[in-house]
């Protein structure tokens, strides 16, 4: 992993926290020369990331002008992770809040879209480099109690497979990362063992520097990709009990 990211410049979407900032945090530990930690809120990104040398980018993903102005200002960039999310906790048709859905697509789906773009021409400049996705487990399969953010996230696996496929002959690889529970701030309502998102991030760069298509990063991601695969109407009962007890765990 080293070996491909020393010396690379990088972008990382919503990198001040979670999963983003441990890239952030490896990519700067692996001899990256140029981090560019994108956040909406650039005074949002901790003081230690600029410290060691992160470069702090206004970033709206959804914001198609945020995104044309951070290609702009990062033009030396040959990995992009995609790591910007948005989960609602809200259902999808019995929805709260009906326009949950619509935000969380923009996010996990539209956002990488965006970026994928945006970039797209940024990294074949440069005689190419990689796009990141970190997606979800919730996103490869059904997941009722995710809501809207199941299938956004599942949009987005749609997406970066069809992504690669468009941008191989430019020398841009394109993985998808299939992510268990972590402990974020987005995965504070779910009881049980959570992964560390610093393993999170070691084990996406490694797939990328195999330049991997889909790669479960976590145990759970694996074993819940198992159980699906053996009994796909097991598992979607199972999604929707959870859905209506509102009691989450990752069962560990």
């Amino acid at each position: 992993m080293s070996a491909v990211v020393a010396g690379c410049t990088a972008l990382v979407t919503g990198g001040n926290r979670g999963i983003g900032r441990a890239f952030v945090e490896q990519l700067l530990a692996g001899g990256a020369a140029r981090v560019y930690c994108g956040a909406r809120e650039p005074r949002d990104i901790p003081a230690e990331l600029i410290e060691a040398g992160a470069i702090g980018v206004q970033l709206d993903v959804t914001d198609e002008g945020s995104v044309q102005a951070a290609a702009r200002d990062c033009p030396d960039t040959t990995v992009v992770v995609n790591n910007a999310g948005l989960h609602g906790r809200d259902r999808l048709v019995l929805a709260a809040d009906p326009t949950m859905a619509r935000q969380e697509m923009e996010v996990n789906y539209f956002g990488v879209l965006n970026m994928t773009r945006a970039f797209a021409p940024v990294l074949a400049a440069n005689g190419g480099g990689a796009f990141v996705n970190v997606l979800s487990v919730a996103g490869a399969l059904p997941t009722a109690f995710m809501g809207g953010y199941s299938p956004a996230k599942s949009a987005a696996l749609f997406l970066s497979i069809i992504a690669r496929a468009e941008l191989e002959p430019d020398g841009i690889g394109v993985t998808a990362l299939i992510v268990g529970s972590v402990d974020t701030r987005m995965a504070d309502h779910v009881e049980g063992v959570k992964e560390d998102p610093r393993d999170i991030a070691i084990a996406g760069l490694s797939a990328m520097a195999r330049n991997e298509r889909v790669f479960d990063t976590d145990r759970m991601a694996i074993e819940a990709r198992a159980r699906y695969a053996l009994d796909p109407v097991r598992w979607e009962r199972g999604m929707a009990k959870v859905m209506r007890s509102g009691a989450m765990t990752t069962g560990r």
